[in-house]
């Protein structure tokens, strides 16, 4: 997936940003924030799929994702063979990198399922510019807490059946991520395959594959590698809820 911008030239980082999916931190900007924030020369980078973003504990920036999707794995027992893992999607308009603003040796490790351009800003200068700024400081906090709701709904309801869950997931990475085809009335996903999907889920792979076959049947999803065909992303959400 070709990236939005020319990830050297700032300027082209001012197009459609209100155009990001609803709740995103940049979604939430006003077309003035914006520019304020771009006044700090912020350039954006171009990360090949499968890479991975410098967001280890020597890292100091923030990133906001301008287009494409990284899948998150966080690691709250300890990072080591077998550990229970915590993954989680993001996609565009998204600022990632945020426990670096309180806490600065912070890590996550992210990897790029597409190619990926981001936006990435020093945590020091960024909290400056929020002391400075406070909507856009508020826009931070609303997106963040946008985003949490949308997790618990997402990721967290371990209890639901695997196909609402499937169905939950494929639903927020059309509305996030997806590239929607007018012409056929359809969303491709790109990036995640079914192993992305079942380790967020906490799902054995096996089951997740059983939740896509039935998807498939019903003519509503069809998967391919690294990407996802939503042939009808309200029936899609339609079927979560019954499910």
């Amino acid at each position: 997936m070709p990236p939005a911008v020319d990830p050297n030239r700032p300027t082209d980082l001012l197009l459609d940003h209100e155009k990001k999916p609803e709740g995103s931190f940049l979604r939430r900007l006003s077309a003035d924030d914006w520019r304020f924030l771009l006044q700090d020369d912020l350039r954006g980078r171009s990360f090949a799929q499968d890479e991975y973003l410098p967001m280890g504990r020597d890292d100091r920036n923030v990133y906001v994702i301008w287009d494409g999707v990284v899948r998150q794995d966080r690691f709250p027992l300890g990072d080591w063979d077998g550990a229970p893992v915590v993954t989680r999607f993001r996609g565009g308009g998204q600022l990632v990198g945020e426990a670096k603003l309180i806490s600065p040796d912070s890590a996550v490790r992210t990897r790029c399922l597409t190619r990926t351009v981001v936006i990435p800003c020093r945590a020091r200068r960024f909290n400056v510019l929020l002391g400075s700024r406070p909507k856009v400081k508020l826009a931070l906090l609303r997106s963040l807490e946008d985003r949490n709701r949308t997790d618990e709904l997402v990721y967290t309801l371990t209890t639901r059946p695997p196909l609402e869950r499937t169905s939950r997931l494929l639903a927020h990475l059309a509305d996030t991520a997806g590239s929607p085809d007018p012409r056929r009335g359809s969303t491709t996903i790109t990036g995640p395959g079914q192993k992305d999907i079942a380790a967020a889920l906490q799902l054995a792979v096996s089951t997740t594959e059983n939740a896509l076959r039935t998807l498939r049947y019903h003519g509503i999803v069809e998967a391919r590698y690294r990407k996802f065909l939503v042939h009808d992303v309200d029936a899609l959400r339609h079927l979560a809820a019954a499910a």
